[in-house]
């Protein structure tokens, strides 16, 4: 069964202590005015902040980008983003180019950054669920995205999470501890929820060979959008297929209709949507052609990025705020 977010005496004191220390920190770092780099993610467009969060669990930095012009009384919508092993915050948001469509749709987005010390490569532990790690961890960015909403201005109501790989992963482990909190998740070339308990399993898992444990039926679970390349040699493809049907199977009796995309010179994609009665959509596909493991239509300069694939960010945001409330 999912969990919903309850908090301590102590962890609401850590929040506000953590949320002062943040606001002092960025009072000073504003004061002092610095020069703008042009390798920051936000460039002239926005803010790039700086966070730290911490939960009983420990501590991980984040990233937000805020854009531009946003007035004291507005609450924009804020889009988790997750790296995958290999990445950093800042890298991610470079290939993703989340922060471009942030600045012409008007929403935050959130990086939280693994620690090298949790995971030499950078990878979020989504797979350690055996030694509990994995729900450290994410009670850790459930802190984050707790300590954003607390000091930024965040509509509460319109917060969606996604990921790549490792991060694509931990994204949809999220949903199932808080699925109350998210509105939308999207997985980006990772492995289903409960497909994996320990580093062996998760081997297994990725190579498409994970025991998929089911989803409680009487959950409101957030809808999903998986992207995942038919040339992917890292996460087997099969893995797309089975996180959609655990979350169409969840939702009871389904039907799939599957339509083929191709726009210009970018790998063509066949989107399959899992509709229950009624038309309402709780999970869609999108199988891409040639694409390996990589973030789809992502930077060409960035790593684990395939220029050539559709526009995964713009697919992830037009589905996320297609399940917000109007």
């Amino acid at each position: 069964m999912a969990r919903r977010t309850k908090h301590s005496i102590w962890t609401r004191s850590l929040l506000r202590a953590v949320g002062s220390l943040t606001r002092r920190t960025l009072k000073s770092a504003a004061n002092s005015k610095p020069t703008p780099s042009r390798r920051t993610p936000a460039a002239r467009h926005g803010e790039w902040i700086s966070g730290l969060a911490m939960a009983p669990t420990g501590a991980r930095r984040y990233h937000l980008f805020k854009p531009a012009g946003v007035q004291v009384q507005e609450r924009l919508p804020l889009m988790v983003m997750l790296h995958g092993c290999g990445q950093d915050a800042k890298s991610f948001a470079l290939s993703t180019r989340m922060n471009s469509l942030a600045t012409r749709e008007r929403f935050l987005v959130l990086y939280p950054e693994q620690d090298r010390r949790a995971n030499p490569q950078g990878c979020w532990n989504w797979y350690g669920t055996r030694t509990q790690l994995a729900y450290g961890e994410a009670a850790i960015l459930m802190a984050a995205v707790q300590q954003v909403t607390l000091l930024y201005p965040v509509d509460p109501n319109r917060i969606a999470i996604a990921g790549l790989s490792a991060g694509a992963s931990m994204a949809a482990l999220m949903v199932t501890r808080y699925p109350g909190q998210f509105k939308a998740v999207a997985m980006h070339s990772g492995v289903p929820p409960g497909a994996a308990e320990s580093t062996v399993s998760a081997l297994a898992a990725m190579r498409g060979r994970g025991a998929h444990t089911a989803l409680a039926p009487d959950t409101d679970w957030p809808a999903l959008l998986v992207i995942h390349g038919d040339q992917d040699a890292i996460v087997a493809a099969s893995n797309g297929h089975a996180a959609a049907k655990l979350w169409a199977e969840a939702a009871g009796p389904h039907v799939e209709k599957s339509r083929q995309l191709s726009r210009g010179k970018r790998h063509p994609m066949t989107v399959t949507d899992f509709k229950v009665r009624g038309g309402r959509t709780v999970a869609t596909l999108c199988a891409i052609e040639g694409l390996a493991h990589a973030w789809s239509g992502g930077h060409a300069r960035q790593a684990y990025s395939d220029a050539q694939g559709p526009d995964a960010s713009r697919m992830i945001w037009s589905f996320a705020a297609k399940q917000f409330p109007k």
